[in-house]
């Protein structure tokens, strides 16, 4: 059964710092996978793994810095980040398709939170 999520998360920082949180595989390393490999244009592809053993790939098929990000993982499953700034930071409009939902990126988005 596929699974389809969305959801709308507000961060308290500017978009190029969003997008840089989302796209640096340094600060990915800090609030979504304990190691990072990703190449954040289109075409670029990513390594995500997690202390438990995990290990989940993706493409990125879409990316206009600071506006939309697109990966399309290994298993079929497609996550859609899309950027607004608005009052007070910047809106993350998280879409997430999963054949097989394992960690779901917009589960962790929460953890982040900007470094100053």
């Amino acid at each position: 059964m596929e699974l389809h999520v969305e959801r709308d998360v507000l961060f308290p920082a500017e978009p190029d710092e969003v997008w840089e949180a989302l796209t640096d595989p340094e600060r990915l390393e800090e609030w979504f996978a304990t190691e990072v490999e990703l190449d954040p244009r289109p075409g670029g592809e990513g390594v995500f793994r997690w202390a438990d053993g995990e290990e989940r790939r993706a493409v990125v098929r879409e990316a206009e810095p600071e506006e939309r990000l697109v990966l399309d993982w290994d298993d079929g499953g497609e996550v859609v980040l899309e950027l607004e700034e608005v009052e007070g930071g910047t809106r993350v409009h998280v879409t997430e398709t999963s054949p097989d939902f394992a960690a779901a990126l917009e589960l962790h988005a929460l953890a982040w939170a900007p470094v100053h």
